[in-house]
């Protein structure tokens, strides 16, 4: 489908491109990878036809169709969301609708927000929307950069088995491992100016290009062993009338070798924090907090607590309460009610998911880290720690309002590391990072004494850091010891006994088997009396359960609208949303039955 032969690309007096082929077939899942700066923005705007090769031949099947999905902004109109993902096809027919719904609730849409204003959605709701578009469009060529970066957990696991089926080729560029390998079935490197291929995961990749390093290496060093003994040959004969004819010789072999190179090691952040002063046993807790936003309540009368040494992931689908207890924690958001309690010698630090939010966009790099910075750190200390974060020379003059994503996110963790604390609260760490610098994150984490709280859709960074999963759903909270995939297990163990017990319900002794109590003596009223609570009782139990059926009904069906499979056929899709349209009006109905009571 595309055909990429001897490309070359020069940029700003730089040669991002030289002798590089790539052959990208249909249905190839590739995972495009380099340092920072090495080109692989530009490689996908050559493909897109932004941009023009200085060299080499690109060629794209006749009638291919390439589809882009940008890192940061997503342009949509004043439509709805529904009409925005199907904003690029006239008069869409209703199967089209009901896909675009599907995929809309796959990505953590409710059916409430189909009709909301494009707009006003925040910037990750927005690349949602593109993200949806861009399946309905179904193009030969999806070419994704760093998709995963404004999704939740439970909406890039549906995205993520959705790419899985998908008819057509994928090219990405991700920070996010696990991503990356249950998707691609190869990785396309950047390196010495070439794409080189590796077939496998990129575990796979990392250990093939360490073999390939450490022959280069071999070969390098033997080189110079050689190119020096001919050197000292030269040296010792050149002057020598006997053996001035073979120095002559020799000095010609030695100008026609082709001398190995090695390539130069692409920076890296290195990121080490400080272990922190030594908190008390308990660093945080939550006694009988309540919160609510608007008539929406989040949370009630929760107590939560965390421990010393604790590193938690926090999980749930979108909506579920995960940023607020994080907040919460962290003092950023106050409750309604309750109490946050701050252990003994516990400081907290709170790494935001919208870096805005612990960044000065009117400062400079370095005043940025000078605000935070303790007694007796120095100037050259400070640049020194920029420096180690990519922040080297006079790049710490940039203004913040300037930086990239990626910069944004080291210069946030430049100053948690300037000043420490003892406990990390983080919401998304790892978001326009690349997969080193994510790397160099969780090894420091890793090693870090203190306790971390955080929120992250990288399923790689969850299992690599937690030893524990907070589980929150519906203002109730979970704690599972151990990593994701322990709480996947855990969670596929549960939904098996509860489906085993509704099978298997136990026969309950009857009340005639057992020794029964007199009755106690009481007037003609107050047995009526006590008949008619006994009867409400029953009438509320009654409405309760049938209220909790409708919910249990409605969530399987939505979790079916969900399932890539299910908006392949358009008539069990208007089956299934007609169902929930009826289920959801005979729940409002016996809620406002309850609310009589």
């Amino acid at each position: 489908m595309i055909t990429i032969r001897n490309l070359r690309k020069d940029f700003g007096g730089q040669t991002l491109f030289d002798k590089a082929s790539l052959q990208i077939n249909e249905r190839d899942r590739y995972a495009l990878v380099g340092p920072n700066g090495s080109g692989k923005s530009t490689l996908f705007k050559m493909l897109l036809g932004e941009t023009e090769p200085d060299g080499g031949e690109l060629q794209i099947r006749k009638g291919a169709v390439v589809g882009y999905l940008p890192q940061e902004t997503a342009l949509l109109g004043a439509g709805s969301v529904i009409s925005e993902i199907l904003a690029h096809m006239e008069n869409p027919e209703p199967k089209l609708v009901a896909k675009a719904k599907a995929v809309s609730m796959g990505l953590g849409f409710k059916v409430a927000d189909f009709d909301k204003s494009a707009q006003d959605l925040s910037g990750g709701w927005t690349m949602r929307v593109a993200i949806a578009r861009l399946l309905i469009e179904q193009p030969d060529l999806l070419l994704l950069d760093e998709p995963t970066n404004h999704l939740d957990l439970d909406s890039l696991l549906w995205f993520q088995e959705y790419l899985q089926n998908y008819e057509g080729a994928v090219f990405l560029i991700s920070h996010d491992r696990a991503f990356i390998d249950a998707i691609c079935g190869a990785i396309v490197s950047v390196q010495d100016h070439a794409l080189k291929t590796y077939h496998g995961s990129y575990e796979t990749f990392l250990k093939a290009r360490q073999v390939e390093r450490e022959k280069l290496e071999s070969a390098f060093h033997q080189q110079q062993i050689q190119i020096e003994q001919m050197e000292e040959f030269i040296a010792r004969n050149r002057a020598r009338l006997s053996s001035a004819g073979r120095a002559q010789s020799m000095i010609k072999r030695l100008e026609k070798l082709e001398r190995i190179e090695l390539p130069q090691e692409s920076k890296k952040a290195a990121i080490r924090f400080p272990q922190p002063q030594r908190a008390g046993a308990r660093v945080l807790a939550l006694k009988n907090v309540s919160k609510a936003y608007g008539p929406v309540k989040v949370y009630e009368g929760l107590d939560f607590h965390v421990e010393r040494g604790w590193k938690m992931a926090f999980v749930g689908h979108n909506g579920a309460g995960k940023s607020t207890l994080l907040k919460m924690l962290a003092g950023i958001v106050p409750p309604d009610s309750g109490e946050r309690v701050l252990g003994v010698n516990a400081r907290v630090g709170y790494y935001s998911q919208h870096r805005a939010e612990m960044l000065d966009t009117e400062r400079t790099v370095f005043e940025e880290a000078f605000s935070v910075t303790r007694i007796g750190q120095t100037e050259e200390m400070i640049r020194t720690v920029l420096g180690t974060f990519l922040f080297p020379g006079n790049s710490v003059y940039k203004k913040v309002n300037v930086l990239s994503g990626g910069e944004k996110s080291r210069l946030g963790l430049v100053k948690l590391l300037l000043d420490p604390p003892n406990v990390l609260l983080m919401d998304e760490p790892t978001t326009h990072l690349d997969i080193p610098s994510v790397e160099a994150l969780i090894a420091a984490l890793r090693e870090y004494e203190g306790t971390v709280c955080f929120i992250s859709h990288d399923l790689y960074l969850i299992n690599s850091l937690a030893n524990y999963i907070v589980h929150i759903d519906s203002g109730r909270v979970a704690l599972y010891p151990g990593n994701y995939e322990y709480f996947s297990h855990r969670q596929n163990q549960i939904a098996k006994e509860k489906e085993t017990q509704k099978q298997e319900e136990p026969v309950s002794e009857t009340t005639a088997n057992k020794p029964q109590a007199a009755p106690p003596v009481c007037s003609k009223k107050e047995r009526q009396e006590r008949a008619k609570q006994r009867e409400r009782a029953r009438a509320v139990e009654n409405l309760k359960n049938e209220i909790n059926r409708i919910q249990t009904k409605i969530a399987d069906l939505v979790r079916q609208m969900e399932d890539p499979r299910t908006h392949q056929d358009f008539n069990k899709v208007s089956a299934i949303g007609q169902e929930i349209r009826t289920l959801q009006g005979q729940l409002s109905a016996k809620e406002q039955e309850l609310s009589a009571y």
